[in-house]
């Protein structure tokens, strides 16, 4: 019976990895001890020049989960390919994981449709002199003063006749000022 098992990768490398071990598993004759191999990866909203853009991200850097059954050969294989360090687990002994909890790091469909992630990342900080985009104070220069990532809102400290006056505006509304 096939179970899941993590990987531990070199960072950066885990596509890498999970190509590799795909590949060998065809060529040794051993597909039907691989089932699956997978880099858990999340949907993120960044803001980039004032743009929202969904990026990919590794959920897990430097891990790779695999539903295997597990031989000598498997163990072998995965084992002995480039860039892998070794099965977490104790001693030499790989340790699967329930299935239970490997949905958990794929996000099963219906989890990600109940509880959707939502992380956002802006590429200014508390301090930065930024430039607005839109709005009532387009092309307006200011300094942010306060970032509030649950509402996706900035509060960027604008000079309105020689006051500094600060106004609430949505992350893509203001970019990095060069």
């Amino acid at each position: 019976m096939a179970r899941w098992y993590i990987i531990h990768a070199y960072s950066g490398f885990e596509n890498k990895v999970r190509d590799a071990i795909i590949s060998e598993a065809e060529r040794l004759g051993l597909s039907e001890g691989v089932e699956e191999v997978q880099v858990p990866t999340e949907t993120i909203t960044e803001v980039k020049r004032g743009k929202k853009v969904q990026v990919e991200r590794k959920f897990m850097p430097g891990y790779v989960l695999a539903k295997l059954n597990m031989t000598d050969d498997v163990y072998h294989l995965v084992k002995n390919t480039p860039k892998v360090t070794g099965f977490l687990g104790s001693g030499n002994k790989p340790q699967p994981i329930s299935e239970k909890e490997a949905s958990r790091y794929f996000g099963g469909v219906a989890e990600a449709q109940s509880a959707p992630k939502r992380e956002i990342s802006v590429d200014y900080e508390i301090g930065d002199s930024v430039k607005v985009l839109d709005g009532p104070f387009a092309s307006f220069n200011g300094i942010v003063e306060e970032l509030d990532f649950d509402k996706a809102k900035v509060k960027v400290g604008v000079s309105i006749f020689g006051r500094a006056t600060p106004v609430e505006l949505d992350f893509e509304q203001v970019e990095l000022s060069k």
